[in-house]
């Protein structure tokens, strides 16, 4: 059974996204908890003893609210080191242990945000973004290699958080986002690379 390397895996997206792939591969988490995903030491110790895994499902970072009028330094810095710095440490540490001359997956979980640009979450947008663009230089610099490199972008999630917060908005589905991301591990995505996905409700 191939071995995917699993960032977050906890709350209602991340289980559902685990009990998906957990069919048909061995699921490792790394959770915030357990390693520190902006460190690269942390996360060079974390995959020291994993050869030559076949994947990666970034869904580790988080939200914070606030105009750029409204955004402090540390709010910032946080925000970017939560969704950016760490998919930035665990994408290269990834891709230090991943062959590139066998097939390959790296899926990462941005933000319908990042196409509305709605206002109100600015260093979030803003670092979700600068995930869209590793994502696709990162593609770019694989495109030779069978690896393949995707974000998948959803809007509101049906959680019960959600649904308690917004019970009248449009929700995406959780296992529609599990299952997008089990396509996009398979031989049938291998010529999908690149990519920035929407999903919508």
């Amino acid at each position: 059974m191939k071995t995917l390397i699993v960032t977050g895996g906890t709350g209602g997206l991340g289980t559902t996204v685990v009990q998906r792939l957990s069919r048909d591969y061995q699921c490792i988490l790394l959770r915030h908890s357990q390693v520190d995903l902006a460190d690269e030491q942390s996360v060079r110790d974390a995959l020291a003893r994993i050869d030559a895994p076949y994947g990666l499902v970034h869904m580790a970072g988080g939200y914070a609210g606030g105009a750029v009028s409204e955004t402090s330094t540390d709010d910032w810095q946080h925000m970017i080191g939560l969704n950016l710095t760490s998919s930035f440490v665990v994408i290269r540490e990834m891709l230090a242990r991943m062959r590139r001359d066998a097939p390959g997956r790296i899926v990462a979980i941005s933000s319908e945000a990042t196409r509305t640009k709605f206002a109100g979450a600015a260093a979030y947008t803003i670092s979700k973004t600068g995930l869209n663009t590793l994502i696709e230089l990162t593609a770019a610099e694989l495109a030779h290699t069978p690896i393949t490199v995707n974000a998948l972008l959803p809007g509101t999630l049906d959680t019960s958080a959600m649904r308690a917060a917004m019970p009248d908005a449009p929700r995406v589905p959780l296992d529609r986002i599990a299952e997008t991301i089990a396509f996009l591990l398979s031989d049938a995505a291998a010529s999908i690379s690149g990519a920035l996905i929407p999903l919508r409700a």
